[in-house]
């Protein structure tokens, strides 16, 4: 993992800066979707739908224990049956993964906004990309109480 969850989200803005048409942005979305570290089948559960996305999304969370080097982490895996969505839940899952519960919970998601995303989703798509963020904010809150 390259740098801090707030250099990861500028790294994303930055390369969406790229391309000045949506048409180009929307083909990068499908293109991280592309690379997201696929679910395993057996966690693909209707436990692991996210509520109020409009496609099927399922998202797996993974507590990694602490080490005497390093702090506990979660780790996510992710699969939607629609290419943006899934290419929405990959770029969570870039920012998000393999962070602490705390890095979770306190992360800002302004950068969805600095790359225009919300603003060019379909009213449903943007509150299945909330609920997207929601969960993941979710499993984080769980395993803080764990971690401590």
């Amino acid at each position: 993992m390259s740098g801090t969850l707030a250099q990861t989200q500028q790294e994303l803005v930055s390369e969406f800066a790229m391309f000045t048409d949506w048409q180009d942005r929307y083909e990068h979305l499908i293109e991280l979707g592309k690379d997201l570290p696929l679910i395993a089948p057996e966690h693909k559960t209707d436990d692991n739908l996210v509520r109020g996305c409009q496609s099927r999304v399922w998202l797996n969370a993974e507590y990694r224990a602490s080490t005497p080097l390093s702090a506990g982490t979660v780790h996510f895996t992710a699969d939607s049956d629609a290419m943006i969505t899934k290419g929405i839940v990959a770029l969570l899952v870039r920012v998000f993964n393999d962070r602490t519960p705390q890095e979770i919970i306190g992360a800002s998601t302004d950068f969805i906004d600095q790359i225009g995303l919300r603003a060019h989703l379909s009213p449903n798509r943007a509150n299945g990309l909330s609920a997207m963020v929601d969960q993941m904010k979710r499993y984080a809150l769980a395993y803080s109480a764990q971690s401590h």
